[in-house]
């Protein structure tokens, strides 16, 4: 059974046996709301009820089975266990097979029950929270991610299942491609969510009293303060630029990442604290050289790691990256803009981006502020042509990849590209291109 409290919907008519178990049930630790017949418990029952229903079988009124069915109505996954006498067993395991937790015949023994309301309460807690990661991730993972590509939708998986192990992780990458909004989303989408995110700019500490920021000084003596670790009790601390971190501090941090215990300056005991490490290493873009990363730090750190790629390398995604942008400037901004002219178009979809979504953000944000204005030709390496054009070879080329996969059978490139035949035929004159050319 998890650290929290569980909450218990007890339902039962027979108040002799509904008052011993609710009394039972509350030194055993349970919060439990009582209740003598299923129409009242209903009430007190909504989709998001994060406690375990158990509930006896044979009631007036509504009857358990009946109340079963309504709870399963609100949520199929509803954790609850039934009681029920000697001869309702059928109705039970019937009803275990519908879904229910499950169920104890009176009389039955208490420690059992506290038992399988633990278990239950495990499982329904983790049904809620792999929604609300769902939840979570349809909100903010496209936003702050971006695009849809296949690396794109690794990255969010990847994220998701991070953010459940409460372990320390390395996030790597060049610069600009959102390595602290990766290390935000894992602590928005982890169980350490409500708990304070703290970040450490490894830079500043090259010039600064390393240990005094991060570990902070003892109240016991003069000038007390409280360091960032301390600041992070029971959240995430994120070290950007581990790289960075001077060697004077290396050694207690290397101490923290290994016991969670640290030495505050003026201190005669060592501290515990409960914190998340995220580690942020900026890896070499192309043209860069990558600061050496200490191999103890890699070591303890790196086990777990995210390396977020080029924007170069993930091309497919800046189209839906840059409108995701310009809405998100529009709204902040209340501006309206009209679409890219053919010069924007050109720089967007040819322009390599060493400044990774920092500067296609930042491309995003002058255009709507209206300071983007790119001369024609001025896109690196992209010829004067059209959008027209760039649309027209592109898709002549996704064309003559169907023929040749299809080895020029019409109705498979049909099929593949989801094109009426008229349309195929159509496009085939346009360009030129022969299904017969393609036949082997």
């Amino acid at each position: 059974m998890t650290g929290v409290r569980p909450t218990v919907l007890f339902v039962e008519d027979d108040e002799t046996l509904r008052e011993a178990t609710v009394q039972a049930l509350t030194l055993e630790g349970f919060e439990v709301s009582a209740h003598a017949d299923a129409l009242s418990a209903l009430r007190a029952v909504t989709p998001a009820f994060a406690g375990v229903i158990v509930s006896d079988i044979r009631m007036p009124g509504m009857d358990g089975i009946a109340f079963f069915d309504h709870l399963r109505a609100l949520d199929p996954e509803m954790q609850v266990i039934f009681t029920t006498a000697h001869g309702d067993v059928a109705m039970a395991v019937e009803a275990m097979k519908n879904g229910a937790a499950d169920f104890f015949t009176k009389p039955y023994s208490v420690s059992r029950l506290v038992h399988a309301i633990g278990r239950a309460h495990d499982r329904r807690a983790l049904v809620l929270e792999n929604r609300r990661l769902r939840d979570a991730l349809r909100e903010r993972e496209h936003r702050r991610i971006g695009g849809s590509s296949q690396t794109a939708e690794r990255l969010q998986r990847l994220i998701a299942e991070v953010a459940r192990a409460d372990v320390d992780l390395m996030i790597s990458g060049p610069t600009g491609v959102g390595k602290n909004f990766v290390a935000r989303l894992v602590h928005d989408l982890s169980p350490r969510r409500d708990r304070p995110f703290v970040t450490v700019d490894a830079g500043v500490l090259m010039h600064d009293d390393a240990n005094l920021i991060l570990f902070g000084r003892d109240p016991s003596v003069a000038l007390s303060r409280s360091g960032l670790v301390e600041r992070a009790q029971g959240g995430t601390l994120v070290l950007d630029e581990i790289e960075s971190i001077p060697e004077r501090a290396k050694a207690q941090l290397l101490s923290l990442i290994d016991t969670r215990r640290f030495l505050a300056i003026g201190a005669e005991r060592p501290r515990s604290v409960d914190v998340r490490i995220i580690a942020i290493s900026r890896s070499a873009g192309e043209g860069e050289r990558a600061r050496p990363l200490d191999p103890a730090l890699l070591h303890r750190l790196g086990g777990i790691a995210i390396a977020l790629p080029e924007l170069a390398n993930r091309r497919e995604d800046i189209p839906d990256l840059f409108r995701e942008f310009v809405a998100a400037f529009e709204a902040e901004l209340e501006l309206e803009t009209s679409d890219l002219g053919e010069a924007e178009w050109r720089h967007l979809l040819s322009h390599d981006w060493p400044g990774n979504i920092r500067e296609l953000r930042t491309f995003a944000r002058n255009f709507v502020t209206g300071l983007t204005r790119i001369a024609q030709g001025s896109a690196r390496g992209a010829e004067p042509q059209s959008l027209r054009e760039m649309v027209a070879r592109f898709e002549r080329a996704v064309i003559e990849d169907a023929l040749r996969d299809a080895k020029g059978q019409v109705d498979e490139v049909q099929q593949r590209l989801s094109l009426p035949r008229k349309t195929l035929y159509d496009r085939l004159t346009k360009y030129g291109l022969r299904a017969k050319d393609y036949r082997r």
